[in-house]
Order: C-alpha cells, then sequence, then structure tokens
C-alpha cells in the first residue's frame, strides 16, 4: 500500500498490489459480475481475505460512480453492511475497490442459482432473518440519508452463519431530509425497480421499500424477480405475487418446500410476509410503510409466532387468542384498489 496515501479516510492501494492479490485477476478468482464491473476473490499481504471489484471502463461516469461508492461506505459502520478496506486511486490506470470478503454467496445464489438446486432448501427461518437482518441495514441507512437504489438479492452477501451483508453502493444516492424527492433518471436492476420513480424520475426512501418488497417475494417464493416463461402481465414476480395476494392465493405463491402446507406456524409467517410485501409494492409510494415500519412489522410476526407457540404450549395444543401483527383492514383495502402493473424495468 502506499505510504500514508488515504483517500476519503480509506487507504489507497496500488493496481499492482491488487493484480498480485488476485493472481492478475485470474477467471478462478472470479466471484460475479454485474453492470458496472466484475468482482474477484483475493488476498492481501497482510493476509487478509478480500473481494476485489474491478470497474469495467474507466469512463467519467464510472468515476463517479466509483467515487460514490468510496465516499458512502466511509460514512457508514453497520454489522449487516459490507465493509471497505480500500480502493486505488481515481486517477489510477483501474478502478478498483477492495472490501472484506464474504464466504457464503448471495441470497439469489441460495435460492435460485445452480447452488440452490444441488443443495437443501434454504430453511424459512434462516429465511426470516435474512429478511430482517437487510431490512434492519436498509433502516439505519434511511436514518443515515442514504437511499441504496439498487435492492436485490445479488446484493445481499451471506456470511457462513448466514448473517446478512448488503452490498454495492455504486447507485446510492445521498437523500438530505430537508426534501420530499430526488430528480433523477431512472436507474435499478429491472424487476425491482420502483415503479413511480420509473414514471416520473422521483426517487425516495420508499423505492428501496418497493424493492425490498420484491426481495421479500422471492423469500417467500423462491422465484426470479424476472422470468419471461411467465404469462406476460406476471413476467415482473411483484406482479406476479400482486395477482396471487389479491386472491389470497397464497399456496400458487410460496414455496412449498418451505413447509407452507405441512407447518401451520410456518403458512402464517410466509402468508404475514406476503402481506406485508403487498403493502410494500403498491403502485403509490404514499401509500407504502417506511422502512423502519417494515422492519418492526417483521419483528411483530416473529413475536407473534412466539406468543402463539408459547400459548399451545400453556394450553395443550389449543391456540389462545395473540393478536396478530398485520393490519388486517389496510391489506384488505388495498386489495380492493385498481391493480396497475408494474414496469419490467
Amino acid at each position: 500500500m502506499e505510504e500514508s496515501s488515504v483517500y476519503f479516510e480509506v487507504p489507497i492501494f496500488t493496481s499492482g498490489e491488487l493484480e498480485e492479490a488476485t493472481n492478475n485477476f485470474a477467471s478462478s478468482n472470479e466471484l460475479g459480475d454485474g453492470g458496472f464491473g466484475t468482482v474477484y476473490s483475493g488476498k492481501l499481504r497482510d493476509g487478509r481475505e478480500v473481494a476485489v471489484k474491478r470497474l469495467y471502463e474507466h469512463s467519467y461516469r464510472r468515476v463517479k460512480q466509483f467515487m460514490n461508492e468510496v465516499e458512502i461506505l466511509t460514512r457508514l459502520r453497520h454489522k449487516n453492511l459490507v465493509s471497505l478496506y480500500g480502493c486505488t486511486s481515481r486517477h489510477s490506470r483501474e478502478l478498483l475497490l477492495v472490501y472484506e470478503y464474504i464466504s457464503n454467496g448471495t441470497v439469489a445464489d441460495h435460492i435460485h442459482s445452480q447452488r440452490a438446486n444441488s443443495s437443501p432448501t434454504l430453511p424459512w427461518q434462516i429465511r426470516m432473518n435474512i429478511a430482517i437482518e437487510t431490512a434492519t441495514a436498509l433502516t439505519y441507512l434511511h436514518a443515515s440519508e442514504i437511499i441504496h437504489r439498487d435492492v436485490k438479492t445479488k446484493n445481499i452477501l451471506l456470511e457462513e452463519n448466514f448473517g446478512v451483508k448488503v452490498a454495492d453502493f455504486g447507485l446510492s444516492r445521498l437523500f438530505p431530509d430537508d426534501v420530499s424527492h430526488i430528480s433523477t433518471a431512472p436507474q435499478g436492476t429491472p424487476g425491482y425497480v420502483d415503479p413511480e420513480y420509473y414514471q416520473c424520475f422521483q426517487l425516495t426512501e420508499k423505492s428501496d421499500v418497493y424493492s425490498f418488497g420484491v426481495v421479500l417475494i422471492e423469500l417467500i417464493s423462491s422465484k426470479p424477480a424476472v422470468d419471461i416463461s411467465r404469462e406476460r402481465h406476471e413476467i415482473c414476480l411483484a406482479n406476479f405475487a400482486i395477482n396471487k395476494i389479491r386472491k389470497c392465493a397464497h399456496g400458487e405463491l410460496i414455496d412449498p418446500t418451505l413447509g407452507f402446507e405441512s407447518d401451520s406456524e410456518i403458512r402464517r409467517m410466509t402468508t404475514s410476509v406476503a402481506e406485508l410485501a403487498f403493502q410494500c409494492l403498491q403502485q403509490d409510494k404514499e401509500i407504502r410503510p417506511s422502512m423502519n415500519e417494515v422492519l418492526e412489522e417483521l419483528k411483530a410476526i416473529v413475536r407473534y409466532e412466539n406468543a402463539v407457540n408459547k400459548s399451545v404450549d400453556a394450553d395443550e395444543g389449543e391456540d389462545a387468542l395473540v393478536p396478530s401483527p398485520m393490519n388486517n383492514d389496510k391489506v384488505q383495502l388495498l386489495k380492493n384498489m385498481r391493480l396497475t402493473h408494474s414496469p419490467v424495468s
């Protein structure tokens, strides 16, 4: 590392150091790629295992995204956000970002990819914890006046114990607390982009809420956010889910391997999460809950199940009257509203 060289208070690495760490960006070290760059595993001279993001091009736009991610990650410290160890200089021949290495892949890997097909289904309890920890991270971001803008299962990394690390802040925006929205061209990933942001070019914290709603649906259904094999108006998972939830056809949405039919506790929890996701996916951003409200609702669903289980134990198998965490009147009102299909991107 260059002596006493820092940028936005993070260490500056040379391109040579990171070429050495990644075996010259060997294909065998490749962890994945996205819209802005490829990520490689590596090992620094001090023994630390790292993930190195190599941006595709050295253009003005890429430099801006590079600087944006560095600036935002240096402002943040949270157990559910990936840590930035350093970067190359913005004037170097390549734009490289160095993160802590998260060893267990992404949520998408575990529910959509070949890994998901070759290993047992990710249990519901782990999926629920992923939802809560991701919501905790996003709540922290919003409290820090930051909108992630690219919330998706590919950007939720998992530790060996399935703890969550939210990643990829290249599109994130600082959001001053004295404005209602930021006017900006829509960016993000098809299937996750807030339709109101897409149509009106107005970015708000509720845009992240919409994207997180899609993540919740992925967690309960194991279906991808976009699938061209589905019916035309259901290619987008959000539309598919809204149609099923509106008809109370939860069994046609929720992954049967999670135990929806065989386990009453899982059926109650997954149904409650589906109803919460339904609120997040509303076309009108004003109707959606805040990220903090979503987090509290997820925690309430868990508390409710714990209370039910204790009541069952106390009453020798009979369910006691425990108040449901969901605002069913509000959900029913939303279901009766006219459905507007979301764009794929």
